[in-house]
């Protein structure tokens, strides 16, 4: 056996999946990881339940600054009845959908379960793992690679996969390290930011409806159309949650680290405008509040009356035409509020990243530098909440695994 071994740097999604792979080759793996144990974000992902994989998978659904095409050779290297049959009959982990959502849990509800079998699987295939030890520095010397450690100890490596993720949820493991040293090495890293990721409204005027939750259209206005989400919304003290409103953040974020509006409007039932309009011309003395009653939670149709202007009392009989008018409008296009984001500490990803144009799209190996492979978060590359982004990093990491394997 061949003595240079295979490094993988980062022993999340994506890494696991990569020393798994690379370990078919005939050369040792070695996966390096910065925490004591691992996977910390499988961990912590879907409420400590781990949601695999999403029961549907379409590349438009993803974003990125990079070329969509590009993104979606890497996304569908490996597609989704594949990847979940990888994890039912070779991982053994058996998955079950959730109806409402349409996610993919293991039948446990144990994330622990997913991490500890891709440990464990790693391990079996003949990775060696060292936990607790941080890359600090990558160099390419005659042909290979040199691997710099902070303890100043410093490896050679036949081929380096670069797992380490990005900049969400630090206190997981992920401080940037591999998007810095990427750039370091001549590779364009499109600019990141927290995606994902709860808003805040500041002062929080909503703060009185914490807790209160619901399914709800949220739509933001673009220069050229309109971004579009569906699902639950949840109110916080501090502003707004739920995926709904996580899938939409990355917009609101930018816009407001580029110093410009992105106003964002939700519609807080299934009802449309037109719909609403007739239900409150109904005939009858019958009060406006209990008829908003049957469609939303008590505190929030109490909220949009006294945003209305309507007293809660008023009969339907008596409402004006323009109270009807702005009622519907509180009702259909409400402008959501927000001043700001919750950052990395909340966000799920990372958006920005290393510019999809700079890596071959079927091995995962860099354009610039041979014998280096990128995988996961640290690419330019994000999807909504619900497994897409486990998908991405399971697909992008077997990539560079098998890219890195054959070097």
């Amino acid at each position: 056996m061949a003595e240079t071994p295979i490094v993988v740097v980062g022993a999340g999604a994506a890494g696991l999946m990569a020393a798994i792979f690379a370990a078919s080759s005939a050369r040792p793996v070695l996966l390096l990881e910065r925490t004591r144990d691992g996977g910390r974000k499988i961990l912590i992902s879907g409420g400590g339940r781990c949601n695999v994989l999403p029961s549907r998978l379409h590349p438009d659904q993803f974003i990125t600054e990079s070329s969509p095409n590009t993104l979606k050779k890497m996304l569908l290297s490996w597609p989704l009845a594949e990847q979940q049959r990888y994890f039912e009959k070779d991982l053994g982990i058996a998955l079950a959908v959730e109806a409402a959502t349409g996610k993919l849990f293991p039948v446990s509800n144990r994330a622990r379960d997913v991490r500890d079998t891709l440990v464990q699987r790693a391990v079996r295939r003949g990775v060696s793992v060292r936990f607790d030890t941080t890359v600090t520095s990558l160099a390419a010397e005659a042909g290979a690679w040199r691997v710099g450690l902070r303890d100043g100890t410093v490896l050679n490596a036949a081929a380096v996969v670069i797992a380490s993720g990005g900049l969400s949820v630090p206190t997981t493991g992920s401080d940037g390290t591999g998007l810095r040293i990427l750039e370091g090495l001549g590779h364009t890293v499109h600019a990141t930011y927290p995606a994902l990721t709860p808003l805040l409204e500041h002062p929080p005027r909503h703060a009185a409806l914490a807790g209160v939750s619901l399914d709800v259209t949220i739509e933001a206005p673009l220069p050229r159309g309109r971004f579009t989400t569906h699902g639950g919304f949840l109110f916080t003290h501090r502003g707004y949650s739920g995926p709904a409103v996580l899938d939409i953040s990355h917009l609101a974020v930018r816009a407001q680290r580029e110093q410009r509006p992105q106003p964002l409007f939700v519609r807080w039932t299934r009802l449309e405008a037109h719909e609403w309009d007739a239900q409150l011309q109904q005939a009858g003395a019958g009060a406006v509040r209990p008829l908003l009653r049957r469609e939303l939670p008590t505190r929030l149709a109490d909220t949009l009356l006294a945003d209305a202007g309507i007293d809660p009392e008023r009969t339907l009989a008596t409402l004006r035409r323009e109270e009807r008018v702005r009622l519907v409008q509180k009702l259909t296009r409400y402008e959501l509020p927000w001043t700001g984001d919750e950052g990395y500490q909340k966000a799920e990803v990372t958006g920005g990243g290393v510019a999809l144009a700079e890596i071959d799209p079927l091995s995962l190996e860099s354009r610039l530098h041979a014998g280096l492979f990128l995988c996961g978060e640290l690419l330019d590359a994000f999807g909504p909440i619900g497994g897409y982004n486990f998908a991405w990093a399971w697909a992008t990491g077997r990539a560079a695994g098998i890219g890195a394997g054959k070097r």
